[in-house]
């Protein structure tokens, strides 16, 4: 297959990151950088570069040499700008969250469905070494069972003016859970505390707990005002634990053989059966070395290859409608003061009809 023509568009915070990664990688053609501020565009660029830059998404789009776009605009925008390149027959891949509500989110995933077109997400860390490995090892019983999961992600800002800081931060956490659960382990319902002690308007400090299928529980804790940063992630098995310190890179992965064993009834004499016998096991800590590379620059060579071989990619569209469901339904709990509520089925519900059609209206031209 002939390259792929690339347009990125948004020049701001992520943008000059696709824009780096993208000129990096094979197959793809970068043409285009795409911002209402064409000065700001020029500026990543460098004055050197051979690449377009436009504050047109409109001429963007109708040039036959774009092939796909690549979205780091705000999240309220990622439908009409999504839409509108899916409605000129391009290729997606979006910044997270897929769209600001599960129903938006639905309503790209059923437009790229019918005409045929890639639409993925940039869920970056589930391209990473450590994630990569996670996924291979908890999916191939390398663990045991799952019992929990808790992750922690925390650190100094920034504070968003648009979303809280569970939109903002959980997205990651939520991406690789799900990336890496084994198939029939899904979210049932979540609860959500959050708060805000510096009267942002929005929740600063949050704390996500979900009910899994088969009685384990996932924890995430997201936090803006922080002053040392952490990104921790353990997952609990029924004969392993993996601990996951993103800041170490010497030693990422530390894969306990390490827990807690409880006797069966069958196994107990008739006078133990009356109570549960609990045994610890403290086996060997394994690392395992992982190669260093830029997460990135494999999500722009999966969002390539999945054009390419026309096939779904790791992270597709309907990966971010579930991650789009636990956040609804997270927002739902911290309105009502934490209660349980209901995860949604990844399934395009009714709820999608009224913005299947949505229009272009708004978008920069």
């Amino acid at each position: 297959m002939r390259n792929i023509g690339l347009a990125v568009i948004g020049a701001g915070y992520w943008g000059p990151n696709l824009v780096r990664n993208a000129q990096a990688t094979p197959g793809l053609r970068l043409e285009y950088l795409c911002d209402l501020d064409a000065d700001r565009a020029r500026k990543v660029l460098g004055e050197y570069s051979t690449v377009k830059v436009s504050d047109s998404l409109e001429a963007v789009l109708a040039d036959p040499g774009v092939d796909a776009v690549a979205i780091a605009t705000p999240a309220k925008t990622h439908l009409p700008v999504a839409m509108a390149a899916l409605a000129a027959g391009k290729h997606v891949l979006v910044e997270k969250p897929l769209a600001a509500t599960y129903a938006e989110g639905a309503a790209l995933v059923k437009a790229a469905e019918d005409r045929g077109l890639t639409l993925m997400l940039d869920h970056t860390y589930c391209y990473t070494p450590a994630v990569a490995h996670l996924r291979e090892l908890v999916q191939g019983g390398g663990i045991g069972a799952v019992q929990y999961l808790d992750s922690v992600r925390i650190n100094l800002g920034l504070v968003q003016p648009d979303v809280d800081v569970l939109w903002d931060l959980a997205p990651h956490d939520l991406s690789i859970f799900l990336s890496i659960l084994p198939d029939g382990v899904r979210p049932l319902s979540v609860a959500a505390h959050g708060s805000d002690p510096i009267n942002a308007g929005r929740a600063c400090v949050a704390h996500l707990t979900i009910e899994l299928t088969g009685g384990a529980m996932a924890h995430v804790h997201v936090n803006w005002l922080s002053p040392t940063k952490i990104r921790t992630m353990v997952i609990g098995g029924s004969t392993r634990t993996v601990v996951w310190d993103d800041l170490n890179p010497s030693q990422r992965l530390s894969i306990y053989d390490r827990g807690v064993d409880r006797a069966e009834p069958g196994d107990l004499g008739a006078d133990e059966r009356r109570q549960a016998v609990i045994s610890y096991r403290s086996g060997d800590m394994v690392a395992p070395a992982l190669p260093e590379r830029e997460a990135l620059r494999a999500v722009m060579a999966e969002f390539h290859g999945s054009i390419a071989e026309g096939r779904a990619p790791l992270t597709d569209g309907r990966s971010g409608l579930r991650v789009l469901a636990i956040l609804e339904a997270a927002s739902a709990s911290l309105a009502q003061g934490g209660t349980f509520m209901p995860v949604l089925g990844d399934e395009i519900d009714t709820r999608a009809d009224s913005t299947s059609t949505a229009t272009t209206e708004g978008i920069p031209a």
